[in-house]
Order: C-alpha cells, then structure tokens, then sequence
C-alpha cells in the first residue's frame, strides 16, 4: 500500500465511522483537540486503523500519536515493517 493509500484508508475511517467532516481532516489536525476524540474514540480509531489495514498497531505507538499526520505515519511505517 502506497503512502497515499494509506492517508485515503485512514480519511475514509474518519467520514464514515467517525463521521468527521471532510474538511476536518488535514495531516496537522490534532486528533484531541481538533477532532473532538477522547480516549474511547481513540480505542474504537486504533481497532478501526488495524481492521482496515489489516495490521497490528502497538498501542504505545498509538498512544504518542497527536495528530492526524502523525496516524498516516505510523500506520505507513507499520505496514512497512511488515514486507519486510
């Protein structure tokens, strides 16, 4: 999956399971503050991420994620690490 696969995956979980407004969603939005997510949202995001992606992310990684940026990243360096 290339890098922008994965920023379109991840904008698509954030319209439709999320229901974000399209133009909510910018690498610099904060997940907190800008998006309005708690830490339940940010549980339901991560199974949502892993399920659509079909991969595992560590909830450490995940929990040091502050913005929208920061989830493409981390989802693109997970699925990375598993090609190899």
């Amino acid at each position: 999956m290339t890098h922008d696969e994965v920023i379109k995956k991840i904008n698509q979980v954030m319209i439709n399971e999320f229901e974000v407004p399209a133009d909510k969603i910018k690498p610099e939005a904060k997940i907190a503050e800008d998006l309005g997510f708690d830490s339940l949202d940010a549980v339901d995001m991560l199974v949502m991420l892993e399920e659509s992606v079909n991969a595992k992310i560590e909830v450490e990684k995940f929990k040091q994620v502050k913005t929208l940026g920061d989830v493409y990243k981390l989802v693109a360096s997970v699925l990375n690490n598993q090609k190899k």
